[in-house]
């Protein structure tokens, strides 16, 4: 399965994208609001490949490997997960990325991510796509309102007492911004 815009392609991650996801999961910018914001090494980041990958197949959703047209390139993820380390949002599907440093400020994140909402509601039949963002992170925020995915309520993760704000979307309020 690949989708595409115009100028990305979005597709199942694979074992040979363990590089480009070990480089991106070590950058401590990358990984700031992430979780504890420690980064993560190569063992860690092939650990969360294969379960990105029987995800996949246990739930048919996942993390898309977001790859330039023009050049092949892997600037990192945008996908569905069902978000287990916030327990309360439960049972809900979560929209999130992550790219490498060298790709932001481009609009991939926000013009995947459209895709996948896409995806979400029209493929996978979705009610509700939720979006969790550390309270800081400014750049998620963006791309959560560029998306029309709506501020919620705000909460702590349990296993890091980290911040949050959780976002949402139905839909209906999709299938109305995309008739508007």
């Amino acid at each position: 399965m690949v989708l595409r815009t115009d100028r990305l392609s979005l597709r199942r991650l694979r074992d040979d994208d363990l590089d480009a996801l070990a480089t991106m999961n070590a950058d401590p910018e990358v990984m700031r609001y992430i979780m504890d914001g420690s980064v993560r090494d190569r063992e860690q980041s092939a650990l969360g490949l294969r379960k990105v990958i029987h995800d996949w197949d246990a739930r048919g959703f996942g993390l898309f490997a977001v790859e330039l047209r023009e050049t092949g390139e892997v600037a990192g993820w945008v996908g569905l997960a069902v978000p287990e380390f916030l327990p309360e949002v439960l049972p809900a599907v979560e929209i999130g990325w992550r790219l490498d440093q060298r790709f932001w400020g481009h609009g991939y994140a926000a013009e995947a991510a459209a895709e996948v909402l896409r995806f979400g509601f029209e493929d996978r039949d979705l009610d509700r796509i939720i979006s969790i963002r550390h309270v800081d992170n400014a750049r998620s925020a963006r791309v959560m309102e560029k998306l029309g995915i709506s501020y919620a309520f705000r909460t702590v993760v349990p296993e890091h007492q980290q911040p949050v704000a959780v976002h949402e979307i139905t839909r209906e309020q999709y299938l109305a911004r995309r008739r508007g």
